[in-house]
C-alpha cells in the first residue's frame, strides 16, 4: 500500500505550476536565465518559435502579418488538389486549423475578423463550389456565425465596414 501512494505522489509532482506561481518564480530570474528559458521553450514546439516570432516581429506592423497571413492562405489554398471533395475538405479544415493558431498569436479582433473575411472569401471562390458538398457549407457557415459574432464586439464603424463585407459573401 505504501508504494501505491508514493506512486501518487510522484505523479501529483509531474503537474504544471500555475500561472501565478510561474509569473512570481520568473520574477527572480535574470535577464540571461529569461533567454535562455525562452530559447529552450521554442526548441520544443513550432508553435512557440512561430508565437514569439510573431512577438518578435509582427506585433508592431499588425497590417504587414495580416498581408503574410493573407499570402500564407493564397499558397495553402493553391496546393488544393479539387479532384476529390473529401482530400478538399480535409485540406480546408487544415488550412482552417493554421488559420486559427496565427489568429491566437495575435489576439487583436479586427485581425480576427478580418482574416476570416478573407478565408471565406478564398472557401467561397473555391472551385468545385463548396455547396456541393454539405459538410464544405457547414464549416463556411459556422465561420459566418463566428465573423458575426466577433463583429459586434468592434467598434460602430469597423462594425459596420465588416458587417458590409460580410454582406457581399455569397451563400
Amino acid at each position: 500500500m505504501a508504494i501505491f501512494e508514493v506512486n501518487i505522489k510522484e505523479l501529483k509532482s509531474l503537474k504544471p505550476a500555475s500561472l501565478a506561481q510561474l509569473k512570481k518564480e520568473l520574477r527572480y530570474k535574470s535577464a540571461e536565465d529569461l533567454k535562455a528559458l525562452v530559447i529552450r521553450l521554442t526548441k520544443h514546439k513550432t508553435e512557440n518559435k512561430e508565437l514569439l516570432t510573431y512577438l518578435l516581429f509582427d506585433v508592431e506592423d499588425e497590417q504587414g502579418f495580416i498581408t503574410n497571413t493573407k499570402r500564407e492562405l493564397d499558397r495553402l489554398f493553391s496546393e488544393i488538389h479539387p479532384t476529390n471533395f473529401y482530400y478538399i475538405k480535409k485540406s480546408l479544415r487544415k488550412i482552417l486549423r493554421i488559420l486559427k493558431r496565427y489568429i491566437r498569436y495575435s489576439q487583436n479582433k479586427e485581425t480576427e475578423v478580418e482574416l476570416l473575411l478573407y478565408f471565406c472569401e478564398k472557401m467561397a471562390a473555391f472551385r468545385p463550389s463548396i455547396q456541393k458538398n454539405k459538410a464544405m457549407l457547414y464549416v463556411y457557415d459556422k465561420q459566418k456565425e463566428m465573423i458575426e459574432k466577433k463583429i459586434k464586439m468592434l467598434h460602430e464603424d469597423l462594425q459596420y465596414d465588416y458587417t458590409e463585407e460580410l454582406n457581399k459573401l455569397p451563400f
